[in-house]
């Protein structure tokens, strides 16, 4: 009898095996918030909500700069309406404003708006989506057709890949359009926001431009076919786009034109505000493994917003914690002595200490640390954006859960607790939709959204 040799398996990466091993396999964070929610005495409110950035895009304003991890102006409006009658003339604050979404949006509703964010390139968007509004249609399409073609700057220095991140025809055109837009030189204010237009016009298109997809993270896309002429085309296309919203905002928004609306380049657990605050509506960095600098790494270089790579991490560095920030911060931060804790974080924190020791490999020994800094930065996040918030206001945020080492952090649950430690009532909260871990594909987590409102 002839006999046939088996087939050979390939070993199972350490990875692979861990999910194989794990106790998590098919379960869910409704299960495990359980104890959580006991202690709280609360329960988690179904509302599904369209509150991912991708709403956007049809949008007037909102559509100029694409923004995955932003949320969306419908979810914005639908806080502003049903807070409208409560209060009348509302004061808005984003602590992590990103592109300005509800900046943005508070403006197209006549409120005053504020905010702060790390990224530059970011701040500099938010700025320009809410402070361009005055900008003749005509003249913007004006400057933009005048731009020279026939001289080019170089790509970013340190982006050494631009070669790869794009092809050699629309390399070369793109460069082309970074010295029309540097050959630019404002004479006024009205001038200079048109330069900012263009700016924020081509930082919106280079993406599209590349052999690049960011989905949510930066990555290569092997089929892609980008035609040389296409930063031209695309870039006359957004240019079009933005005149056309002018002229709506002009005609339909004319009164709310001068409306106070300003993100500072400010670190959120220091800045403080001269304003006092009714609403605080935003959504801080998720605990995951999404850069959210190195994301937006090209966009900061060709608009001279990141000069070296050193200065990305100092960016990175300062923003509230998340699993690719540099392993020297987390050491100095287990290291210190006054952080804020609470009996979850140190139960999670040992929990998550435990499961890297039991597997004997992780891809961060010192995830227990990064999840402990994360919490201490929100906490002092919200400490001090607290103390600019009237009696009576509330502060609303979105936040997804994370399952990390085999161990479920409730971060919105964590979140809450914090706010009853600054003296703010948990309100309720609400998920909004379904998410997967990026770990283990089979246990279920939640985006939610939480209302605290001031004692």
């Amino acid at each position: 009898m002839e006999t046939f040799p088996k087939p050979v398996q390939a070993e199972l990466s350490v990875r692979e095996k861990n999910i194989l091993k794990s106790p998590k396999k098919g379960g869910s964070s409704e299960v495990d918030s359980i104890p959580y929610l006991k202690e709280l005495n609360i329960r988690i409110l179904e509302k599904r909500q369209p509150i991912q950035f991708m709403s956007n895009i049809n949008e007037h304003i909102h559509r100029w700069s694409p923004y995955v991890q932003g949320f969306s102006a419908y979810f914005v409006q639908s806080v502003l309406d049903q807070y409208k009658i409560e209060y009348d003339t509302p004061v808005i604050l984003d602590p992590f404003a990103g592109c300005g979404t509800v900046l943005v949006q508070a403006k197209l509703n006549g409120y005053s708006s504020f905010g702060t964010e790390l990224n530059p390139l970011l701040q500099f968007i938010a700025n320009t989506k809410l402070n361009c509004w005055d900008v003749s249609p005509s003249s913007l399409l004006k400057v933009y057709n005048a731009m020279p073609r026939d001289r080019r700057s170089s790509a970013p220095s340190f982006l050494k890949k631009s070669s790869s991140h794009f092809n050699e025809g629309v390399l070369r055109n793109l460069e082309t359009l970074k010295a029309g837009i540097e050959s630019i030189e404002p004479k006024n204010e009205k001038e200079r926001k048109i330069k900012d237009l263009i700016k924020v016009a081509f930082s919106s298109i280079l993406i599209e431009c590349s052999n690049l997809k960011r989905s949510p993270c930066l990555g290569y896309c092997k089929d892609k076919k980008v035609e040389d002429a296409a930063p031209f085309v695309l870039l006359s296309q957004k240019i079009r786009e933005i005149a056309y919203d002018l002229r709506e905002i002009q005609t339909q928004y004319k009164n709310f034109i001068d409306i106070e609306s300003e993100v500072f380049l400010a670190d959120a657990t220091e800045f403080r505000h001269d304003n006092k605050f009714d609403l605080i509506i935003t959504s801080p960095p998720y605990m995951n493994g999404l850069d959210y600098v190195i994301n937006y790494k090209i966009e900061m270089g060709w608009l001279g917003f990141a000069r070296t790579y050193k200065e990305l991490k100092k960016i990175k560095d300062e923003m509230v914690a998340c699993d690719n920030v540099s392993k020297g911060l987390i050491r100095s931060f287990s290291e210190r002595k006054l952080v804020y804790t609470n009996d979850w974080i140190e139960e999670i924190r040992d929990n998550i200490k435990a499961n890297i020791a039991k597997r004997g490999s992780y891809r961060r020994w010192d995830m227990p640390y990064i999840v402990h800094k994360y919490f201490d930065d929100m906490y002092k996040v919200m400490s001090n954006v607290v103390s600019s918030l009237n009696s009576g206001g509330r502060f609303i945020l979105v936040v997804g859960d994370s399952l990390i080492a085999d161990v479920y952090v409730p971060t919105d649950l964590l979140i809450a607790k914090i706010g009853l430690d600054l003296n703010l009532d948990i309100e309720k909260i609400e998920k909004a939709r379904n998410r997967r871990s990026g770990q283990i594909r089979s246990y279920k987590l939640r985006e939610s959204v939480i209302t605290l409102k001031k004692r």
